[in-house]
């Protein structure tokens, strides 16, 4: 396997766990949201493939950062270099990616939440940056940013765990977690959970409603209203991931929300949010006159 092209997985925006530049989000912005998920997806199916060699994945990944700085050509890298270019972006935020990327391909287990949480700031919080970029908003709100993109990285975990031991040997959940329980990487493999992970799985994902918690003040201070309906449909979609990761067993129980359930909370999320914003447009307009 010579090129990041041959690794794709046929993996789609369709496909994620969460929203990918809905048609909430303007279609001036959209463009790059798109090209730098397609970049990103394209990187992760190379990380992900389980027939490439450690070595060759980061021979790989090496070839798409060069060709996102210009430094080679790769059909995987230069729509994003280009709406980059075009929009007077940085491509720091995928190079970010790129970096977690190549620690998935060396890195199998993760000793304790600070170790998970270097590798969101890697991982997850980039996304949530880049995407904040691209609508032109404050740097003041990437923390709550963060939290939120990290809340949806171990999510994210949650829901795979099972998968990516059996087909990469790659475990995520802390290890300091699942000995406090008295559970083991090995129970990953059974059909279903021993009690023992299911405290450990329910413990992480209430680690991921604390950090959305610490993010719940960014939906109200961003200054672009669509971007805002996005982020209010993804938090709202993550809140009711991580309470049924809490509960269920995603070993041998759905968790994945089906297209109905996924649209009528998005969309609960989102009629919240605009009836927010009548209700707070006089108050708003009353301020200003004074």
């Amino acid at each position: 396997m010579k090129t990041a092209s041959e690794a794709r997985s046929g993996k789609g925006a369709r496909d994620e766990n969460f929203p990918v530049a809905s048609l909430l989000v303007g279609r001036e912005r959209r463009e790059v949201i798109l090209a730098f998920y397609r970049f990103v997806r394209a990187a992760d199916d190379v990380a992900d493939h389980p027939e490439l060699r450690p070595d060759e994945k980061l021979m790989l990944l090496e070839g798409l950062e060069a060709a996102l700085c210009g430094r080679r050509t790769d059909p995987e890298a230069e729509p994003l270099r280009i709406a980059l270019s075009e929009r007077g972006l940085p491509p720091k935020h995928a190079i970010e990616l790129l970096q977690a990327f190549r620690q998935d391909a060396l890195k199998h287990r993760y000793a304790d939440l600070d170790e998970l949480m270097d590798y969101c700031r890697l991982s997850a919080m980039p996304v949530g940056r880049f995407v904040l970029d691209a609508h032109g908003e404050s740097r003041a709100l990437w923390p709550a940013s963060d939290a939120i993109c990290a809340a949806l990285q171990i999510i994210n975990h949650l829901q795979d765990c099972g998968q990516d031991y059996r087909r990469l040997d790659r475990v995520y959940l802390p290890l300091t977690i699942l000995e406090a329980h008295g559970a083991s990487v090995e129970m990953l493999g059974a059909a279903r959970a021993s009690p023992a992970l299911a405290g450990a799985l329910a413990d992480l994902a209430r680690h991921a409603e604390r950090l959305l918690e610490e993010g719940a003040t960014l939906v109200p201070r961003i200054a672009n209203f669509r971007l805002a309906l996005e982020i209010a449909a993804i938090e709202a979609l993550a809140r009711r991931l991580a309470g049924r990761l809490e509960r269920r067993d995603p070993l041998s129980q759905p968790v994945h929300m089906g297209k109905l359930e996924f649209a009528l909370a998005g969309g609960l999320a989102v009629a919240k949010r605009l009836a927010r914003a009548v209700v707070d447009a006089p108050r708003e307009r009353g301020r200003a006159r004074a």
